[in-house]
């Protein structure tokens, strides 16, 4: 497995371009297959990309928040004692690699964006204190915990199909969560991953003579120097801890009220808010809040430029019709035994062009509820076979894993080498779950 795993590093550091490279060219690639199998013309392809271009703004500055607000609340004096203290108790390599697995699936289980910043944060804390840790493997091992995601209790896909009024109520009537995430073959998948995973991520350490060990320079955190007080009303209100106080009362209040009102209801704009308004309170000050703002924004500019590039993907892929082709072909051969795991293996193919669950959904959902009728195949276990192909190819689509690489300081080259064998062996548990449950 070493030198398998060391093969597929050497080969992703050569070929694997940086995460604009590779977007602009499957961007390229979507209008040339837009031309082919489907009826548009160059120019019709290059509509469909403007028009969408700026179809996941909102998602595009929730994930900045996530990311920015993440990284303010891990430097929270009281977190990072927090995490300091765990880490340190850590004393060798591979129980690193062991707990931040399992740290990462438990969190993304819960919500993928909690998970996929905590993990991250706690992977890099850890390369604070184990010594000879691989620091690649690392951070790939904290992003392998993120392919759990949509079999957990914030998957976009059974959470839609959960409320009254979705898109599809008509074909598929409303499906409680028992029916898709605690159902016998989903917890099947979920529970062998948590508990093999580790073992698995484990298993690729790399030689010591191969070892990549955390660069020095990736550790040092920048410690915001501030201006002695003077006596005015503006210096006096930076530092006052009342107006933190007071806006911590509002947030915690509002939050008590969501779950209280709405029980443990967890989505992106509710794990910001968590993050925010905790990151202010840890923070004691105004300043030393927007001080560390400062600081973790800078982490989030990789991001703020690729998301709209998917975007203009996702217009092409849609309007076109190029994702329905690509699912078309899996229904063709498909059959009554099969029908789920080639649903998967679409919904896998179309996420590299479409890393939205909830984008994916619509686009996929018709078709394959359409073949699901005529096979008499079962609507929920169908959706669940999309959410599952969306989580899986996440392990070698960049998009997903720009916030845990510029928390770590890598690219994605120096993760996907071990990324690509947690993508084939987590793929086997999954279609086992969908062939034989």
């Amino acid at each position: 497995m070493k030198f398998l795993t060391r093969i597929s590093n050497a080969i992703m550091e050569k070929y694997l371009p940086d995460p604009y490279i590779f977007v602009a060219i499957l961007s390229v690639l979507v209008v040339i297959l837009g031309v082919v199998l489907t009826p548009s013309s160059p120019l019709d392809m290059v509509i469909y990309w403007g028009d969408g271009f700026w179809g996941l703004l909102a998602f595009t500055m929730q994930m900045v928040i996530v990311l920015t607000a993440g990284h303010v609340l891990a430097n929270s004096p009281l977190f990072k004692k927090f995490l300091t203290a765990i880490a340190s108790s850590i004393k060798s390599p591979g129980m690193a690699i062991i707990i931040v697995t399992f740290v990462s699936l438990i969190a993304c289980w819960i919500n993928w964006g909690f998970g996929l910043v905590i993990g991250a944060i706690f992977a890099k804390e850890i390369a604070r204190h184990v010594k000879k840790v691989d620091y690649r493997l690392l951070i790939a091992s904290a992003y392998s915990g993120f392919i759990i995601w949509h079999g957990g209790l914030a998957g976009s896909i059974p959470l839609s199909v959960a409320t009254e009024g979705h898109p599809f109520e008509g074909i598929m009537g409303v499906v409680p969560t028992s029916g898709t995430i605690f159902t016998s073959y989903n917890l099947f998948i979920v529970l062998v991953i948590l508990f093999t995973l580790p073992f698995f991520n484990r298993w690729m350490m790399p030689k010591d003579d191969d070892v990549v060990e955390v660069d020095p320079a990736l550790l040092v955190e920048e410690e915001k120097k501030f201006p002695p007080p003077v006596n005015t009303f503006a210096s006096r209100s930076e530092r006052s801890y009342i107006l933190t106080i007071l806006i911590g009362i509002i947030g915690v209040t509002y939050l008590i009220y969501h779950f209280t009102t709405k029980g443990f209801a967890l989505d992106l704009n509710i794990v910001n808010t968590i993050f925010v308004i905790l990151g202010i309170i840890l923070h004691g000050t105004p300043q030393r809040f927007l001080a560390a703002t400062q600081n973790a924004i800078k982490t989030a500019s990789g991001i703020v430029f690729q998301f709209p590039f998917y975007a203009g993907i996702m217009g092409m892929m849609t309007n076109s019709g190029l994702a329905a082709v690509f699912s078309e072909w899996f229904i063709a051969i498909s059959n009554d035994t099969t029908f789920y795991l080639f649903t998967f293996y679409s919904a896998g193919l179309v996420n590299f062009f479409i890393p939205s669950g909830g984008g994916q959904w619509a686009v996929q959902a018709p078709i394959m509820l359409e073949a699901a009728q005529v096979m008499g195949a079962d609507y929920a276990k169908t959706a669940m076979a999309i959410a599952w192909g969306d989580a899986w190819t996440n392990m070698i689509q960049p998009f997903w894993a720009l916030p845990a690489l510029a928390i770590a300081g890598l690219k994605a080259k120096d993760i996907m080498g071990f990324c690509v064998f947690v993508l084939i062996f987590t793929g086997i548990i999954i279609s086992i779950g969908f062939l034989f449950f």
